[in-house]
């Protein structure tokens, strides 16, 4: 395994007043221990055409060590690096071999060392190429009204650095500016501040403007974001905008107008801390967003598969909101421990569902929860690292350990300290843990920390806390421990999977089916009837398929959390009706929670079908969902 420069001390040993800062996130590159980005200007052009961002940005750095680093290493990856400028004035730089998954640091190399706590300013010309694995570009034929191109860029986990030479790390938060060129209406991670300047085009080319915004709250680079296109907007709420393609935002904004104020209402019964972002927009992305969401600060991006138009997958916003506390404000610091951005937004997410529409709602999700840990704990295998709650990434790519499990698994380390020491006493320790962690990153050892440190002069609850395996919860793998849900919701989903079962695999004939069987279900209750089904899939037959697709409206329904469910058993059951209708869909939606499940499944019914349904739909497919797919259904080799 190599070591990346960041490992490496950049002082003599022998010096007993050097400053020693080692990094705890082992997938960066950059001697971010030695210097910390406080602020980024980027200023690109968004061409179309080339299918490029042109441009460049300002890093402003604080020095950490008093004139001790000699050298300044910053993470890139398959970036046209044309110029380096430190401080205005010519510096020494170089770029390295790739080093696999992380790119090639970019090393400026500096006359003297900086005193700590000054700063230094560089300036890097750059262009992104076509191995950008942060940015889609889109045809008009690959977008809904087929007029105009279309781009978005996806920079979680690593992938900011094939954007911009930057400090590629949720443990680096920095200010930005955006001054983004384009023909076509621009978004990005800031509150915007204007179109200016216009220009004409040049040989036929469309004339562009120049978009503008900041962020004054400092993030991570992975929260760096942009997208351009035929995009138009309309109000859901006092702060909050939907913005998507023309013909769709009428339907878009019937689905999420009003949802938003009583969402914040109850995320901030929870969590006291005031929202930082001012605006709460969504961005309704073409389908090829690979995936539910992304809670890029002020405009979340999320997929069109919410929009079913019965308001039954909006708990995707209230998931992306959330991380407006818990990933955006208080992150982790590095995605070894990812758990603490995505577990605490899923138990956050199920608070505003317990808040709004019960207990018996919150309790419902979780159970739909745990059917999405067992099956990527199955998937793993339950001793495999990337099952335990903190996983090790040393030499990894962090895409490889995406999966439900920092979301559920983490839910249940939360949830556990929630049924441990009371409900009403965990809360109160909530809002102190986002107030001391806001604008900062933090790890496992110091949300322990923090929590012991929050409880110590509750004698009861220090002694629980005392007692407690933290080791186990940290690092086994496998499952946690499965606590008792409240199943009043999902008590007729299981006895119509009973009556299914008997039908099925003891042929009794008595249970007639009826569209009448699912009257008054909500869309998730038939996802848990159907995820119930798939422990039996492989005993129906075709018929039996037919049967149940027909019966209940599930071969016609236009949401896809429904229809994936049941294409599942159809695919398990080997039913060929199912072939072509997964990968007619496959065509259709990029998200990878339905594509990587159906395409693992498709392969295993008919491996030419799935090849095929890949290569016909590969450009379709973001660059990062690309790749997974690839190595599902080819292996390592072909990356």
């Amino acid at each position: 395994m190599h070591k990346a420069p960041a490992a490496k001390i950049t002082v003599p040993m022998t010096d007993p007043n050097a400053t020693i800062r080692m990094p705890r996130d082992p997938n960066t590159l950059s001697n971010y221990h030695n210097f910390l980005t406080k602020h980024t200007v980027a200023e690109f052009e968004i061409d179309f055409e080339k299918k490029v961002l042109d441009g460049g940005v300002e890093l402003t750095f604080e020095s950490l060590t008093d004139a001790e680093a000699k050298e300044l290493i910053l993470d890139t990856s398959f970036l046209d690096i044309k110029d380096v400028k430190l401080d205005g004035k010519d510096v020494k730089w170089s770029l390295g071999e790739r080093i696999e998954p992380y790119g090639a640091p970019l090393t400026v190399t500096l006359d003297k060392g900086v005193p700590k706590g000054e700063s230094i300013k560089i300036v890097a010309k750059v262009s992104t190429t076509d191995k950008c694995t942060a940015l889609q570009w889109m045809t008009p034929a690959q977008t809904s009204n087929k007029k105009h191109p279309y781009m978005f860029s996806q920079c979680q986990a690593i992938h900011a650095r094939s954007v911009f030479p930057c400090q590629d790390t949720p443990d680096v938060k920095t200010t930005f500016e955006f001054k983004l060129r384009s023909p076509l209406p621009v978004l990005a991670s800031g509150l915007p501040t204007g179109s200016h300047q216009y220009e004409t085009g040049k040989d036929g080319k469309a004339g562009t403007l120049l978009y503008t915004f900041e962020q004054k709250v400092p993030i991570p680079s992975y929260l760096f974001a942009v997208a351009s296109g035929d995009i138009a907007a309309a109000s859901i709420g006092p702060r909050s905008l939907i913005n998507s393609g023309p013909e769709e935002l009428l339907a878009c904004q019937r689905e999420l107008e009003g949802e938003m104020e009583p969402f914040m209402e109850a995320i901030h019964s929870i969590v006291k801390v005031p929202y930082q972002w001012t605006q709460y927009n969504c961005l309704i992305l073409p389908p090829s967003f690979p995936y539910g969401g992304m809670e890029n600060p002020v405009w979340t991006y999320a997929t069109p598969s919410i929009i079913s138009g019965d308001k039954q997958n909006i708990d995707v916003i209230a998931h992306e909101l959330s991380h407006s506390w818990s990933g955006n404000l208080v992150s982790a610091g590095s995605w070894e421990h990812f758990w603490l951005n995505e577990g605490w937004t899923t138990y956050l997410e199920r608070r505003i569902a317990g808040y709004l529409h019960g207990e018996e709602h919150r309790h419902f999700s979780a159970i739909i929860g745990w059917k999405a840990l067992e099956d990527s704990i199955k998937n793993y295998g339950e001793d495999h690292e990337y099952t335990k709650l903190v996983i090790d990434l040393k030499g990894k790519d962090p895409d490889d350990a995406f999966s439900s499990i920092p979301y559920e698994k983490g839910f249940h380390a939360l949830y556990a300290f929630e049924l441990l020491l009371g409900k009403d006493k965990w809360d109160t320790f909530i809002p102190h843990y986002f107030d001391t962690f806001k604008f900062k990153s933090l790890d496992s050892y110091d949300f322990k920390a923090c929590l012991l440190d929050f409880f110590a002069k509750d004698a009861e609850a220090a002694k629980k806390l005392d007692e407690f395996d933290w080791d186990k919860l940290f690092y086994t793998p496998g499952f946690p421990k499965k606590p008792e849900f409240d199943d009043t919701m999902v008590k007729t989903c299981y006895e119509l999977a009973s009556k299914w079962e008997a039908r099925i695999s003891k042929k009794d004939t008595s249970f007639a089916p009826t569209t009448s069987d699912i009257d008054g279900w909500v869309a998730n209750q038939s996802v848990v009837f159907l995820e119930r089904l798939q422990a039996i899939s492989e005993s129906f037959t075709p018929e039996d398929v037919r049967l149940l697709g027909e019966t209940y409206g599930y071969t016609a329904t236009q949401n896809i959390e429904v229809l994936s469910r049941f294409l599942t058993v159809g695919l398990r059951a080997k039913a060929d009706k199912t072939y072509q209708p997964t990968a007619e869909l496959l065509g259709r939606i990029g998200r990878m929670k339905f594509v990587r499940p159906l395409f693992r499944l498709l392969e295993k019914a008919d491996r030419d079908l799935a090849v095929k349904t890949f290569e016909k739909n590969r450009d379709f497919y973001h660059p990062i969902c690309r790749q997974m797919v690839e190595k599902d259904l080819f292996g390592e080799e072909k990356k």
